[in-house]
């Protein structure tokens, strides 16, 4: 399964440590195959993955194009500690930012 990697994700991994990025790297690669420390998440971010590498997270999702095979989108990535709440606080925004009451 191809995988396809946020901007933000890709910002995150180039801003870790050479081994760190090397392991976040590797993880990524083995999601192709659906391998890797993964677990369905549950309350407000239903719908969403995410995938456990040491201290890291990668939350993702499984899209399915107009045209084409299944795609997994790797979304936000950040340390264990914070990733849950930084993700759902940007989507509150976005979504605010985006509805008609928040103009």
């Amino acid at each position: 399964m191809e995988v396809e990697v946020s901007g933000q994700v890709n910002h995150f991994i180039r801003c870790q440590p050479p081994e760190s990025r090397h392991r976040l790297r590797l993880a990524l690669g083995a999601l192709s195959q659906e391998r890797g420390d993964i677990k369905v998440l549950e309350g407000s971010l239903t719908g969403l993955y995410r995938l456990r590498i040491g201290r890291y997270r990668v939350l993702f999702a499984y899209a399915t194009p107009k045209r084409g095979a299944p795609v997994i989108r790797c979304i936000f990535a950040e340390c264990r500690d914070v990733v849950y709440e930084v993700f759902e606080q940007l989507m509150t925004e976005r979504l605010l930012l985006s509805s008609p009451l928040g103009s």
